[in-house]
């Protein structure tokens, strides 16, 4: 029996396909089975117009015999099996694509879909084995061949005897090293857990002999003091896999029973989902998907550890349990399984990288979950709400990422504290109750709503009849610099902007007067010296005397998120005071300062002290506060 040499440079393929496209062991199985699968269509495509094939539909099985003394593990199948020449062709060269080549011959039917590529994915069980044995006999012929190979020198084949149609694929497992325990694949448990995680929806039966228990009678005189049950081992064989993938389903066969129990044992949460998202699409790419927006974050989701990303999967087989590639960033927190039978099996997450196809299958599933998102915000707004507060800063996140390139995505389904209405509402909504007159969409940053609302800028709007924004988060003073504008509505930030609210004359008299108090303003500097950058008027405050509002470029929230993200380049923002003229107490200031300047500066500096504190900025000497304030009482 004379050793053929694998064509195409097949030892350097050998080696770049083990050590290059496959990155897990474990998928050796999930090839080895999806090319029985493959098999098995051909023959049951075959049965279709042949009636001396003499197998039904509900007969064609993948059978799995794991024998560790021997260190065998085989996938047999009743398929069409291979002539010696089909073993020579699709064998002998790595690459060559068996299945392909029957699928392009059969492109015009609807009847057949084959899942695999047989060839490169055969070749991966050599990351196991050590050698692999090839029994196959083609339906409509009598003879059987054997082929084998250690997958370094080449291959032989020589004829064989198998009683029906189908083929074995014998794996003899490495030896097991201190890094490597390949022994681990001959394994029951580990076997079974391969098939649930790759191979479950592999439309035929896997099955294989399985140990069990069960408990027997003692015998008459045999229990003595032991009461204990008495238990006997026996084999049987079992199906692994569950065969019909539930998304394969029409959504009017799924019972919202059966959607929830897939996600928890799918995915391993035991809170009901917001959301169920079933669909398919059909066109240049058709796939299907199931997808579920959680209920609650889990505990590392705002971490590095957190692995986002559907699993994908190619009829039926998965080709990866995390494929970030079909998520944007703004909806990582999704959950769910993506099959399309457009994308092929043996493909590596590099080649996904650049794939076209899943491309187009991203941007259909980002619309899809925004248009789904949207619909519970308008229809079901506390389930929505449950939602914003577990992920809502996530989509504040995608908002403002990456210079803003997913805005349009995003901006529609946030959420803020309305000082009004008192509740959360989303930009369209604060735009479509804007009071006669108001052409800015208003908000102010900081660290307590309860503390937002009683500031002086906060009031005077209100005032007017106009709604304020309350900014908690830190991401969120950074949405109206990204967005720019809102359905051609400007952002201000109220508690540093100009709220645009005084006429033309009454800028005219603001100027007037605070030329008028020059002297007065002067003064208050001076007496506050660099604690301040400027002292001047303002119109904006109400019924409040002062308060401290940042130079322009930075809020004092931002200087905070800077101080405690990265210290080392952070700076102070410059503070303004601002005195509201027709407040008593300024009032009295300046009285005061031409009957007593002393004590003027000590007023000076309780103004301050009191704009800071309003500002909820911190006091750099909070015992000179208290001095000051025991001073002036007595």
């Amino acid at each position: 029996m004379e050793k053929q040499q694998f064509k195409a440079e097949s030892k350097r393929l050998l080696d770049l396909m083990i050590n290059s496209i496959y990155t897990h062991r474990e998928i050796f199985l999930r090839e080895i089975i999806s090319n029985a699968s493959d098999a098995i269509d051909k023959l049951a495509y075959t049965a279709l117009t042949d009636d001396k094939v003499g197998i039904s539909r509900d007969q064609f099985a993948i059978t799995i015999t794991r024998d560790p003394d021997s260190r065998t593990l085989t996938v047999s199948d009743n398929g069409i099996g291979m002539s010696r020449e089909e073993l020579e062709e699709n064998l002998g060269t790595i690459a060559k694509s068996g299945s392909l080549g029957f699928k392009q011959a059969m492109e015009k039917s609807e009847d057949i879909d084959i899942i695999g590529q047989f060839g490169v994915g055969f070749y991966s069980a050599f990351m196991v084995a050590s050698s692999i044995t090839v029994i196959s006999r083609k339906y409509g012929e009598d003879t059987a061949w054997k082929w084998v190979s250690d997958g370094a020198d080449g291959y032989t084949i020589e004829p064989t005897q198998k009683d029906a149609p189908g083929t074995d694929i014998i794996m003899t497992l490495k030896e097991d090293t201190e890094e490597e325990k390949y022994s681990e694949f001959l394994e029951e448990y580990e076997i079974r857990s391969l098939i649930r995680k790759y191979s479950d929806y592999i439309r035929y039966p896997i099955r294989m002999e399985v140990t069990k228990s069960r408990p027997v009678e003692r015998e008459e005189g045999e229990e003595g003091e032991d009461k204990t049950p008495k238990y006997e081992s026996y084999t049987e064989m079992e199906t692994l896999n569950s065969m019909v993938p539930i998304w394969q389903r029409a959504k009017k066969d799924v019972t919202e029973e059966e959607y929830e129990t897939f996600y928890r044992d799918k995915f391993f949460d035991y809170n009901k989902p917001l959301r169920i998202i079933h669909s398919s699409a059909e066109g240049s790419v058709s796939f299907k998907a199931l997808l579920y927006v959680p209920g609650k974050a889990p505990y590392d989701f705002y971490t590095k550890e957190f692995k986002h990303g559907l699993q994908l999967y190619s009829s039926g087989v998965m080709i990866m349990e995390n494929c970030e590639d079909l998520l944007p960033e703004h909806f990582r927190f999704v959950r769910g399984v993506v099959d399309s039978q457009d994308l092929s099996l043996n493909i590596s997450r590099e080649m996904l990288q650049h794939n076209r196809q899943l491309t187009i299958i991203a941007r259909n599933i980002e619309k899809k979950i925004k248009s789904e998102l949207k619909a519970m915000q308008e229809n079901d707004r506390e389930k929505y709400e449950q939602f914003y507060a577990a992920f809502g800063r996530q989509l504040k996140y995608g908002t403002v990422s990456n210079y803003g390139a997913h805005k349009e995505a995003c901006q529609d389904l946030l959420l803020f504290y309305s000082h009004k209405q008192g509740k959360l509402i989303s930009l369209k909504e604060y735009v479509d109750a804007m009071a006669e007159g108001q052409e800015k969409i208003y908000y102010v940053p900081g660290e307590n709503k309860d503390r937002l609302a009683k500031l002086p800028q906060v009031e005077t709007l209100a005032g007017k009849g106009y709604d304020v924004l309350l900014f908690t988060e830190d991401v969120d003073e950074f949405i109206p610099q990204t967005l720019m504008t809102y359905l051609e509505k400007s952002f201000c930030n109220a508690s540093s902007e100009d709220l645009g609210l005084q006429t033309e004359e009454e800028k005219k008299q603001a100027e007037e007067k605070a030329e008028e108090l020059k002297g007065f303003l002067t003064f208050v500097k001076e007496s506050l010296g660099d604690q301040v950058k400027e002292v001047k008027l303002s119109a904006n405050l109400g019924s409040h005397p002062v308060c401290m509002t940042p130079e322009a470029g930075m809020s004092f929230e931002m200087e905070k998120y800077m101080k405690r993200a990265n210290p080392e380049f952070a700076f102070p923002v410059g503070r303004i005071l601002e005195l509201n003229p027709d407040h008593e107490a300024v009032r009295t200031l300046q009285r005061v300062m031409t009957e007593d300047p002393v004590k003027a500066k000590d007023y000076a500096q309780l103004l301050c002290y009191q704009a800071q504190l309003m500002a909820e900025l911190p006091l750099e000497d909070p015992f000179a506060y208290t001095e000051l304030v025991c001073k002036l009482i007595n």
